[in-house]
């Protein structure tokens, strides 16, 4: 059976897929949909959720269209968290890949340079980092990147050291070919699965972590973000409960389908491990 065949045979999958591309439409299409900008005033505050015609969120405490900040708020969080992870990627893939193909003083000083920054929790590293360098959209995508790579570089390594075991290797070794070469051609595009399984997780995780320092006036002043509203609407919470409500089920949805993908991804790619799993 082939990926796509056992990939859409996962309903949790599909339906993470339906639910993704749904937010990305809505992400996209935010300008076109919504006459009003997210910081432009169109009412009085806390209108209620279709209490007027045109509002069907209602308004913020400072009378702004709701809506529109949630369509324009998932284009922060989805580049944000697509961002950091290929960052991530670009920064924990060849150094897990070198450590692992090559061992010995590459690998200790790979994985003790890994373990420096694992020593440190990702949330307390982040909001240093994004403290140091000035909130803003790239620092933000800097900080989550910089505290994503090192699971990543620790699952390449693990990876990379079960391939360099097996026969196509050996035979590649014996036809001459470089280490270098070896490393890129014949071991990395065996290791794609789950990084590619990771990833989809990682941009979740990213979602999350973009939320939370948002949430705590860390986000980019000047760019609206779900954990901005969340956070900008946490003392109303019991008068005008919808205005920290539909940010909340936004980064439930999109957290919840990016984890859908990730186990359907993870099936498909890995069938004989689901089987066992299910086992």
């Amino acid at each position: 059976m082939s990926f796509w065949k056992r990939f859409r045979t996962n309903i949790g999958a599909i339906v993470g897929v339906v639910l993704l591309i749904g937010v990305i439409a809505i992400a996209l299409l935010a300008p076109v949909i919504f006459e009003h900008g997210p910081w432009q005033m169109v009412q009085r505050p806390f209108l209620a959720p279709f209490a007027v015609d045109g509002l069907p969120l209602g308004t913020d405490t400072l009378g702004r269209d709701v809506a529109s900040q949630l369509a324009h708020g998932a284009r922060v969080s989805l580049l944000v968290g697509l961002v950091s992870t290929l960052v991530a990627l670009l920064i924990g893939v060849p150094l897990g890949a070198l450590a692992g193909f090559y061992g010995g003083y590459v690998d200790e000083g790979a994985m003790r340079f890994t373990e420096f920054f694992q020593t440190i929790p990702n949330f307390a590293l982040a909001i240093v980092l994004v403290a140091i360098f000035e909130p803003s959209l790239a620092s933000i995508t800097l900080a989550i990147a910089i505290v994503s790579w090192p699971p990543v570089a620790r699952l390449v390594r693990a990876e990379v050291m079960s391939v360099r075991k097996r026969e196509f290797v050996d035979a590649a070794t014996l036809a001459g070919l470089s280490k270098h070469r070896i490393l890129i051609r014949q071991v990395l595009p065996n290791t794609v699965s789950p990084i590619i399984v990771m990833a989809s997780l990682m941009v979740a995780t990213a979602i999350l972590l973009e939320s939370s320092l948002s949430f705590l006036g860390l986000g980019d002043p000047n760019a609206m973000s779900w954990g901005y509203m969340i956070g900008a609407a946490r003392t109303v919470i019991r008068s005008s409960w919808w205005l920290s409500f539909f940010p909340g089920v936004a980064i439930i949805i999109t957290v919840l389908a990016l984890n859908l993908i990730g186990e359907g991804l993870n099936d498909a790619l890995n069938p004989h491990l689901s089987r066992k799993g299910r086992a």
